[in-house]
């Protein structure tokens, strides 16, 4: 256990499909059973890559927050390692959900969720799904693969394609995955790659990590076969939206037309780029709107 003079954090993990996920617990000194928000990260991330800042300030603000690692990322356990796949991913949300739920420290019946990139698209489809939950903040979502901006360059939609068909090909054959880069500089094939990626990773990645950057290349595929924005509708508690006006990763088209589908959606456009929001006065800005967004309602929650 660490503490400080305001939170306490707890490692408490949780199994999804018999693997282990490695969780953090921040729990708000003082604060009998407290709402609780659960964070994972998005593409290709870890939750140590600028989440805790986030858990750290809603702990501050009287909310418990659970942060984890889906398999194969971080210390959580699972092969292959850095295995992006929305399914796999949307199973851990759910057993981490559940699991939350159990532990005594927090009040579960008032759970949010809280997702970022593609996790924020996740953080959607978990809520659909999940009629219990009181609230989500999805902050630059990906929210539909027609809205990220690398598919409309032909060339890398065909490159893309040839990387992830080969190795659907070679996982059928039993063999190890054929991995490609997660980031990269404009000009390098990686599944992300515009002028802001690289420097923006700069800024969440914690110093001296040995991050493996690259995942199996599969995920070119099956993106295009996961759309949140079709579920959205479904969503009946409230949701902070908040896109990126400058964002070169997810149009602000496809975040607003997804914003405007969803019952009780309240939508905040940034003047910011896709990475910017985890650092500095864009951060500050962000998570003091997502904290009074979230002990809004989480408290009222509590008034019923």
């Amino acid at each position: 256990m660490t503490a400080s003079d305001r939170f306490v954090t707890i490692q408490s993990d949780f199994t999804s499909e018999g693997v282990r996920c490695s969780g953090d617990l921040y729990l708000p000194a003082g604060v009998h059973r407290p709402p609780v928000v659960v964070m994972a990260h998005g593409f290709g991330a870890e939750r140590a890559f600028g989440l805790p800042p986030f858990a750290e300030r809603f702990a501050q603000r009287g909310l418990a927050a659970y942060l984890f690692d889906y398999r194969g990322f971080g210390d959580s356990e699972g092969q292959p390692r850095n295995y992006v796949d929305p399914r796999r991913h949307l199973v851990d949300w759910q057993a981490a959900v559940a699991h939350v739920r159990t532990l005594h420290e927090v009040d579960g019946s008032r759970l949010a969720l809280w997702g970022t990139s593609f996790s924020g698209g996740h953080a959607l489809v978990t809520a659909s799904r999940d009629l219990r939950i009181m609230a989500v903040v999805a902050q630059v979502p990906y929210v539909d693969p027609l809205g990220l901006w690398c598919w409309s360059d032909p060339g890398y939609v065909a490159q893309g394609l040839a990387h992830g068909l080969w190795d659907l090909v070679r996982a059928a054959a039993g063999l190890s995955p054929h991995m490609i880069k997660i980031a990269g500089r404009p000009g390098e094939f990686a599944v992300l790659n515009t002028p802001e990626t690289w420097p923006g990773f700069q800024t969440i990645l914690p110093e001296g990590t040995d991050w493996d950057n690259r995942c199996p290349a599969r995920i070119v595929v099956t993106t295009l076969l996961y759309r949140p924005a079709s579920s959205v509708a479904d969503i009946r508690c409230p949701v902070l939206i908040m896109a990126a006006e400058h964002d070169s990763i997810v149009s602000l088209r496809s975040v607003e037309r997804a914003a405007n589908r969803i019952p009780q959606a309240s939508t905040m456009v940034l003047p910011l780029g896709h990475f910017d929001i985890y650092t500095g006065e864009a951060f500050e800005a962000a998570v003091e709107m997502q904290a009074d967004f979230l002990e809004r309602h989480l408290h009222a929650a509590n008034a019923h």
